[in-house]
């Protein structure tokens, strides 16, 4: 009984390592630079606490982030918010805007007039969706890390 107790308690103890960080931008195209940057910071950090398990998770975050920066810019005016999330083996970027409307795919233009970002962002996330406020929407990317 004492072990099967022990047992219990220790597995009480286990916990999981969460980081987060927050970015408030006005809306400016500069911001979309700024959040990269803050990105990469935070991800430089992440990395000296947990190595990424694919070469490519560093970069294929930093993409997603700025396309969601960029479109929070382009389709939303106003300010948005970033926030990044580390949880054991996954990155959770969640981007608010001022835009109720959820991303949809776009057909692909390659001169240079967009519609690659949200079919970019589906490709290399485990997860995205779209979840709808009062005045905009969130938009949850989750990636392995």
């Amino acid at each position: 009984m004492t072990a099967e107790r022990d047992r219990v308690r220790s597995e009480g103890l286990l916990n999981t390592l969460s980081i987060e960080q927050t970015w408030h931008f006005e809306g400016l195209l500069s911001d979309v630079t700024e959040a990269r940057e803050g990105a990469a910071a935070f991800l430089r950090g992440l990395a000296r606490i947990q190595s990424p398990a694919a070469p490519d998770a560093h970069d294929d975050v930093l993409l997603v982030v700025t396309e969601l920066a960029a479109n929070a810019f382009s389709f939303a005016p106003g300010p948005f918010t970033l926030r990044l999330r580390a949880v054991a083996d996954t990155v959770h970027i969640a981007m608010e805007d001022t835009n109720p409307t959820p991303p949809a795919p776009r057909p692909v233009d390659l001169t240079g007039r967009g519609g690659i970002g949200w079919h970019l962002i589906n490709t290399l996330a485990e997860q995205a969706l779209t979840v709808p406020q009062e005045h905009g929407k969130t938009v949850h990317v989750f990636m392995a890390w």
